[in-house]
């Protein structure tokens, strides 16, 4: 597995080595020593999955209280997958790393403790599947506006276009947000 660091500290870009044939593809996506090694997280205690339509835009969501580490991959379809550093004493506090994640490149991202993350399907569907290091706290969950102006992401997907639930519509700009130190 290939782990190379990306525009924002601690955010991670992995890369399986991916095995394909007639058949179709094998990939490892978790390897508690491989990780470990890497110093990242061996203790995930929860997977989760969605499935999305095409210009679905979920987050920007993250839990102030049992914050979670993420490690991120598409199993179906393609879409933009973004994390934002939440973290107003870090030097990359409102920055923002996107990348694309697909089946077919088997890409994964590991977003620490401190970030926001969200993403847009790209393909008629999409199925994201993460592990997490905390488990869900409806208390604690925050959502940045996918859309502020003051983060600038480009989504790939219009405004007109995006397909939100009223929780992201209702996301709050950076500027009134809950944050992490």
């Amino acid at each position: 597995m290939k782990i190379a660091e990306t525009s924002l500290p601690g955010v991670l870009l992995l890369s399986p080595a991916m095995y394909q044939d007639k058949r179709g593809v094998f990939c490892e996506t978790w390897n508690k020593k491989v990780f470990s090694e890497a110093g990242l997280p061996e203790n995930w205690v929860q997977d989760n999955c969605s499935y999305s339509a095409r210009n679905v835009v979920r987050g920007i969501h993250y839990q102030i209280i049992q914050p979670q580490a993420k490690l991120v991959r598409a199993a179906h379809g393609t879409v933009l997958d973004v994390a934002v550093d939440l973290r107003r004493s870090s030097p990359s506090f409102g920055r923002h790393f996107a990348v694309e994640l697909s089946a077919e490149n088997g890409h994964m991202l590991y977003i620490p403790v401190g970030f926001g993350h969200g993403f847009a399907a790209l393909t008629e569907d999409a199925g994201l599947a993460y592990k997490v290091t905390d488990y869900y706290c409806p208390a604690g969950e925050r959502t940045i506006v996918w859309n502020d102006p003051d983060l600038a992401i480009a989504w790939s997907v219009s405004e007109d276009d995006a397909i939100l639930s009223a929780k992201d519509i209702e996301g709050k700009r950076l500027r009134d947000a809950e944050l992490f130190l």
